[in-house]
């Protein structure tokens, strides 16, 4: 349990990242943000740049003002978006070369460009341009990847010309051995903190459990750890207790608008039949806007309707469920009790999945 103080704004740790891609988080604006609690969100620099560009941006004095947040933002680099985009990307020694999926323009990136419009955006923490690779991959192929992206770290932190907090990101794969290169060499580039990437690429849960406990503890402690893009509470709590200090992932918002809603009980699915009639909040303990207000068969008939109220209040109760979860964890280690924590959050999440 620690405290991450930049450019004088405060994160409790551990923390979760809500995901606000284009910097808005899909269906809130930034004081529903700040009515669940939320210090932090993670936007995408690699959307931003193609949409609506960094000029526009960085004529505001950056996404902070763009958007109305005053509150901490950390950009994702665009590493993983470049693999998501599959075989359409050519990628060599010097930079990731695509067609933009949105309007079909060529696009260039390297790590000095990564760096540069993360600058733009006046970010509060930038991560390094990275490659992921596809799971699974066999060990010469991962090498040569994590070996690119440790060029690429290198060339990331050289061209921080603002001196901005920037994260390292150990790749690697799944090979143990390889992990440990690319986590050693990355700390003898003392970075700001450091994340764990490759993750959350379909590999089995065991294995990425493997690599975050093998890995998180071996980081440095006096700065702060970062698995990227795992978000079931059951995998943030064992994270939790590897050491790892801050999240991020899609799972609260995008499950949110499915209609899956978590609780103190457990998951519950608004779309079941047993909510029709139910006058009760989604969460009697829960202190959130939406459990404050509106019953749960309310919140049923508005998302057969397809009213986007439906999806608004659904994501308010998940997004402030994820923060109280974040400040449990945190007062479980304070008072030393995380493992039992960790027992009662198995009995009501033994299976979330990322729908």
């Amino acid at each position: 349990a620690a405290e991450l103080t930049i450019n004088g704004k405060h994160l409790e740790t551990p923390a979760f990242m809500t995901i606000g891609t284009y910097g808005s988080v899909k269906t809130l604006d930034t004081s529903d943000l700040k009515e669940c609690n939320v210090n932090i969100i993670l936007s995408n620099a690699f959307h931003l740049m193609l949409r609506p560009g960094t000029d526009l941006i960085q004529s505001y004095g950056g996404l902070h003002e763009f958007m109305n947040w005053d509150k901490l933002i950390l950009t994702d680099s665009g590493g993983y978006q470049v693999f998501s985009l599959g075989q359409d990307v050519k990628v060599n020694n010097n930079a990731a070369e695509f067609r933009s999926p949105f309007n079909g323009e060529k696009v260039i990136m390297t790590p000095e460009k990564s760096i540069d419009v993360q600058s733009k955006l006046n970010t509060d923490i930038m991560m390094i341009f990275d490659e992921c690779i596809k799971y699974p991959s066999d060990i010469s192929e991962t090498e040569k990847s994590m070996e690119l992206s440790l060029n690429w770290a290198e060339r990331s932190k050289k061209s921080n010309y603002l001196n901005k907090t920037l994260f390292g990101i150990v790749q690697g794969g799944m090979f143990p051995s390889l992990r440990e290169k690319s986590r050693e060499e990355l700390v003898k580039m003392n970075f700001d903190g450091y994340a764990l990437g490759g993750l959350s690429v379909g590999e089995p849960t065991e294995l990425m459990h493997e690599i975050i406990d093998e890995n998180a503890p071996k980081l440095p402690h006096d700065k702060p750890r970062y698995v990227m893009g795992i978000g079931k509470p059951l995998d943030i709590a064992y994270a939790v207790r590897s050491g790892v200090d801050m999240f991020d992932c899609v799972i609260p918002t995008r499950n949110a608008r499915n209609g899956q809603l978590f609780t103190s009980e457990g998951i519950k699915r608004i779309r079941n039949s047993k909510y029709q009639n139910d006058k009760s909040p989604i969460d009697s303990k829960c202190g959130c806007f939406t459990c404050q207000n509106y019953s749960i068969s309310y919140i049923k008939h508005l998302d057969r309707c397809n009213e986007m109220l439906a999806a608004r209040l659904m994501t308010i109760h998940n997004v402030y469920f994820y923060q109280n979860l974040m400040a449990e964890l945190r007062n479980a280690i304070i008072q030393s009790s995380l493992d039992e924590f960790i027992r009662r959050l198995e009995n009501d999440y033994k299976e979330v999945k990322n729908d």
